[in-house]
């Protein structure tokens, strides 16, 4: 009966954005369904907070790594909350508690001998902080962040991820480690099968990071001390007794990731997992990209949209709406203003808006505001397990689509005045379909399900507020 949810720990080098806003909001989306459906759920949020380029991106703001990293942390946490982001715990990887648990754990690594020291000479791009193979390169160029990799080489420790190739193939090909859709499986069975190396998980120059502990003159290579987190956030370290949350909650029943992280998430981060004797996760799931308009959202190109645009122009709800009904979820899709604006006016003010306004108004001035809704059994729960998002969305819009069709097809307002009882029939049928569909609508929209729910079992209907004021573009 439990549910253990995360999203990645975001990287601080900004403010976060509309890709970042689509993983949080979709993770939101499946906990509370999860609680709806009676599970204790425990929900991860949280920051990436070392590495080199958050050092560079703190020099050039003028401000000291700690004193950056808080800034842009608070603006993750302003940003869930404007979203309306229910999560169980978030993490800082400049946690001590987090940080004294990485320590310990690469302490257990290196005692297995499962670390070792080596040199390492490879294309290092600072931007994904990782080293690249030249088949990762456009045109000698890192296709993320269109810059040549740095050709670095240094001493460095290495982790024996080659040790847990074959077991790894083993768990994804026999979905006992699940990763979905199929496609981004076969990558990482792909790339797997490729030949997994070692890893460097170590920089000697990078003074911003976690230090070894068994080497002072290091820090940790930022992704193992990212990863860690989905342990620590749990108050797992392995120098103290089981935390009562990592007992609970641990393995994570679902992690959420973009595609550009897959590769290391199904490869460094269980081959961590096994070193350390502990289960893997039970599924990931992963998502495309967003385009803006159809080109790459990009700083430069001043495209980027950010959430607390997104919420200013239409309330929490409805960005959470449009963000997830913008695309199959684990594909790519492209959303603009423009696109936004017309599918909100489609959708919430002439679809849902239009139809509470329509029943609720004839209910209060035809029959006093007491009608009582009829049970209906529409529902989502088979596509929300399937975690078909988009699809749940467009089933809630068909029911909205069904029941305007059936005012204007009955001619409603006129049965009122020539068959008050047969109106009377087909409003209890309507109230009942808008009841349903702000059930079906908690997960996504909590703020307009509630509302929803408590006027179609009100006492007295009214009409009252319009939820969705229709936008001009």
């Amino acid at each position: 009966m439990k549910f253990y949810i995360t999203t990645p720990v975001y990287y601080v080098n900004d403010r976060p954005h509309v890709g970042h806003a689509y993983t949080t909001v979709a993770a939101d989306v499946l906990a509370r369904w999860q609680k709806q459906k009676g599970r204790d759920v425990f929900f991860e949020v949280g920051t990436d907070e070392h590495g080199a380029k958050i050092s560079q991106a703190a020099q050039k703001a003028g401000q000291t790594p700690p004193d950056f990293g808080d800034e842009k942390a608070q603006a993750f946490k302003d940003t869930w909350k404007i979203l309306n982001i229910d999560y169980s715990g978030f993490i800082r990887t400049t946690d001590k508690a987090h940080e004294t648990a990485v320590q310990k754990a690469l302490e257990i690594l290196y005692q297995k001998g499962l670390i070792y020291k080596g040199e390492y000479e490879g294309l290092y791009c600072v931007g994904c902080e990782q080293y690249k193979n030249p088949d990762d390169l456009v045109d000698g160029k890192c296709p993320d962040h269109q810059k040549e990799p740095e050709k670095m080489k240094e001493e460095s420790y290495f982790f024996r991820l080659s040790a847990f190739a074959q077991i790894l193939e083993e768990k994804i090909s026999s979905g006992e480690f699940k990763i979905e859709p199929a496609a981004r499986k076969n990558e990482a069975l792909s790339f797997i099968r490729s030949g997994l190396k070692d890893v460097s998980i170590s920089r000697k120059n990078v003074a911003w990071g976690i230090p070894l502990p068994f080497d002072k003159e290091y820090t940790t290579y930022v992704w193992v001390d990212a990863f860690l987190n989905y342990l620590t956030v749990l108050g797992w370290n392995p120098a103290s007794e089981e935390s009562e949350n990592f007992k609970n909650f641990w393995p994570p029943d679902l992690q959420l990731m973009a595609k550009d992280i897959l590769r290391v998430h199904a490869t460094i981060w269980p081959g961590l997992l096994l070193g350390l004797g502990l289960r893997l996760p039970q599924k990931f799931f992963v998502h495309g990209f967003f385009t803006i308009a159809g080109q790459k959202m990009s700083k430069t190109l001043g495209n980027v949209i950010w959430p607390e645009d997104l919420v200013q122009k239409f309330g929490a709800d409805a960005s959470r709406y449009l963000l997830l009904s913008s695309t199959p979820f684990g594909q790519d899709g492209d959303i603009s203003w423009e696109k936004m604006i017309q599918k909100y006016n489609a959708d919430l003010a002439n679809g849902l808006g239009n139809l509470l306004s329509r029943v609720f108004n004839l209910i209060e001035n035809n029959f006093d505001g007491k009608i009582k809704a009829e049970k209906s059994d529409f529902g989502v729960s088979d596509f929300m397990e399937n975690l078909q998002l988009f699809e749940a969305l467009q089933i809630i819009k068909a029911k909205v689509d069904w029941a305007n069709k059936y005012i204007d097809e009955t001619k409603i307002w006129e049965l009122v005045k020539n068959d008050k009882s047969k109106a009377e029939k087909i409003l209890t049928e309507l109230l009942g379909a808008i009841w349903s569909i702000g059930a079906s609508l908690a997960p996504f929209m909590p703020e307009t399900s509630q509302k929803i729910m408590e006027s179609a079992r009100a006492a007295k209907i009214r009409k009252g507020e319009i939820l969705f004021p229709k936008i001009e573009i």
